[in-house]
């Protein structure tokens, strides 16, 4: 049965919830690969504008120190990466301690990076602020224990390039970054926008058509690819755009839950940025770790195509509420999974087996009542 929009069966919160400002600074001409210090090259995309701005009257936003910076071999080794949620308070405010404790669920089963504020953890349904204020909460929290990847990216340059700065500058160890969205741009565009974040540290380059509604050609992965800090793509086009990559040893994740394990072993993937993982991490880590497995593959594919039944993070949310593991609450325009998946789920988790998932509670299905929507929150 489909939830109604409207079902007074769920309760509404409104707290009012402040706007953000971004605001950049002009910017230095960026260098191609192999471009010789001090010569101002111009390429067929034109410069950086700084024409306009006095450099003895320019102040880079750049810091001359010495930085702690993760070196980008350090990303590309990674094979199990969670897309970890967000999890919220009944007011709509983080869930810091739920945070906390699925973090250390992802530590304990053997994932080696997360991403922070990306799709999976609705980073497009926070302001600016709590997305950094999270970043930097993961650092100062884990950032021992496991490789932060924070979710800078964004439809516009300006706003990618101060996020990231940001991100770097709370402590993170590489950017996720997508390509404009809704604004289509040409080919160069796409090229010009990453070289933009690239030169700040180890990025991971993010391609989902089916939400940004623009494929990433792999002319532009490939011309980036010179680029020391570029790490490697998270790619969701399928098998042959993973081999297309591999061949030419770009590192690239698989993005989907139900290819991954072929994505790995039959066309040379590193590994998965994983949704799954957020509910089976031990699993998810042996599917990548431990050769071909196509009876554990199988086992799991019922849950993978589970959670895509509707656009992520829907599933997922609803998961994560029936084991116990994050309150109830969505928010808007994110609501649960109707009645009949949400008895599927159950249903799933015991064929599993309830230890292969995170938590300690019994899995049990919720009622339409048992959920808080938030449509505005500070």
């Amino acid at each position: 049965m489909a939830l109604p929009t409207a079902n007074p069966g769920f309760r509404l919160g409104c707290q009012e919830s402040p706007a953000m400002g971004l605001r950049s600074a002009p910017r230095l001409a960026l260098r191609r690969p192999g471009a010789v210090s001090g010569h101002r090259s111009r390429t067929g995309r034109g410069k950086f504008p700084v024409a306009s701005t006095s450099l003895d009257d320019y102040l880079p936003m750049r810091s001359t120190e010495v930085k702690n910076r993760t070196l980008t071999g350090d990303i590309t080794s990674l094979r199990l990466i969670t897309a970890v949620k967000t999890p919220y308070l009944p007011d709509g405010r983080f869930d810091l301690e739920a945070y906390d404790s699925l973090i250390n669920m992802q530590i304990e089963g053997g994932s080696e990076g997360v991403i922070v504020g990306g799709t999976t953890g609705e980073g497009h349904l926070m302001s600016w602020d709590e997305h950094i204020m999270l970043i930097g909460h993961t650092v100062n929290c884990f950032g021992t224990r496991i490789k932060v990847i924070g979710n800078t990216g964004s439809n516009s340059t300006r706003e990618a390039v101060h996020a990231t700065e940001q991100g770097f500058a709370v402590g993170m160890h590489a950017a996720l970054h997508i390509n404009p969205y809704y604004g289509k741009v040409s080919t160069e565009g796409l090229i010009s926008h990453f070289e933009a974040v690239l030169p700040m540290g180890p990025t991971i380059i993010y391609n989902v058509p089916s939400r940004s509604g623009q494929d990433i050609p792999p002319q532009v992965i490939e011309t980036l690819s010179g680029y020391p800090n570029m790490a490697g793509v998270k790619e969701c086009v399928g098998h042959e755009r993973v081999k297309c990559y591999t061949d030419k040893g770009i590192t690239v994740w698989s993005g989907n839950d139900d290819e991954c394990h072929d994505s790995r072993w039959k066309y040379g993937a590193t590994g998965v940025i994983s949704v799954a993982s957020n509910l089976v991490p031990g699993l998810m880590r042996s599917l990548m770790y431990e050769g071909e497995n196509a009876l554990l593959n199988e086992k799991l594919l019922p849950l993978t195509k589970w959670l895509f039944c509707l656009p992520n993070p829907i599933a997922l949310n609803t998961a994560l509420a029936q084991l116990g593991v994050a309150r109830p609450v969505f928010r808007l325009p994110y609501v649960p999974l109707p009645l009949e998946k949400r008895i599927e789920f159950v249903r799933i988790v015991e064929a599993i087996g309830r230890g292969n998932f995170v938590g300690q509670q019994e899995a049990r299905v919720l009622d339409d009542d048992d959920f808080v929507l938030i449509s505005s929150f500070l």
